[in-house]
């Protein structure tokens, strides 16, 4: 049971990892075409990368592969060109067949622009990519249940809405990194000589994780989290192990109104273990607004 049991997490693991491999993949082929389109039509370049990854299965897809088509997008009365025979909804379906994949993307732009019924999503904001998503699925794109969710963890997990902000200026820029395209050197902090980052809306485990080169065990662990915790916009994560005390110059801090052991050892890139030891306290024990926290020694013992 034991032998089975790792089996199919070794198996998950591997899907998982060869699936992100895959994204990356075709993100870093296709970026420029949605950040081309978003450029010339308003349609947000996460939205366009989310459904190509998405309908094309990271491009792999039979329609991808012998059609050049990755949103599958089928053939209409007003489309006179080439198409391939496929099983979809109904059997032997016309899908159009593209020269290369840039008129494919090329093509969903102007099908989206072109139809009427997804007029009210260019009122929206490049950014919203939630309501483009959602918006989508309502005006009949697909016809999954959870066809915006399933757009929505992809530019979440994938951090696609970075290119939603590009503009001209910053167009040959973007398309020339590596993908994925991370911009945290700038966003990297030193505490106590560590590294850390803020945490912004949108990021989770999984993106920092990706994005720094950091496993996600390793990343609880260094910030003193459990399997169970979850980041919060504006939170201090370590992406080195902390210290074992305060740089020079902090002896001691002043507890204020809405601080906990966990944001001051955070606040000072302490181990919060090590600070329940400085301080005599019990695991999960608050100290009190006013109270002195030593950062660096053991408290001194009260008669």
């Amino acid at each position: 049971m034991k032998k089975l049991l790792t089996f199919i997490l070794l198996l998950v693991f591997c899907t998982s990892y060869a699936q992100t491999k895959s994204r990356g993949k075709y993100i870093s082929k296709y970026k420029h075409l949605a950040i081309e389109e978003m450029l010339r039509t308003g349609i947000p370049a996460s939205i366009t990368l989310a459904q190509g990854l998405l309908e094309s299965g990271n491009g792999k897809s039979t329609l991808a592969i012998k059609a050049n088509n990755h949103f599958g997008i089928k053939c209409h009365n007003d489309w006179n060109g080439p198409y391939i025979r496929i099983d979809d909804d109904k059997p032997n379906e016309k899908f159009r067949k593209y020269k290369n994949v840039k008129n494919s993307y090329r093509d969903h732009s102007n099908f989206l622009t072109q139809k009427n019924r997804y007029a009210f999503l260019f009122k929206l904001n490049t950014t919203d990519y939630k309501r483009w998503a959602k918006g989508l699925k309502k005006a009949g794109y697909a016809t999954a249940n959870d066809y915006a969710h399933r757009l929505i963890d992809i530019i979440e997990e994938e951090q696609l809405y970075r290119y939603d902000k590009a503009n001209k200026k910053d167009y040959k820029r973007l398309i020339s990194q590596r993908d994925p395209p991370f911009l945290f050197d700038k966003r990297i902090e030193m505490i106590n000589g560590k590294k850390c980052i803020r945490i912004e809306k949108g990021e989770t485990f999984y993106s920092i994780s990706k994005n720094c080169d950091v496993s996600v065990r390793k990343l609880k662990v260094y910030n003193d989290m459990g399997n169970s915790d979850h980041l919060k916009v504006g939170q201090l994560v370590f992406l080195n192990r902390k210290r074992r005390k305060a740089a020079r110059g902090y002896d001691y801090h002043l507890v204020k109104k809405g601080e906990t052991l966990y944001s001051i050892a955070q606040a000072y890139g302490v181990k919060l273990k090590r600070l329940y030891k400085l301080n005599y306290l019990k695991k999960h024990q608050e100290p009190k607004v006013g109270d002195r926290v030593y950062m660096r020694s053991k408290a001194p013992l009260v008669n």
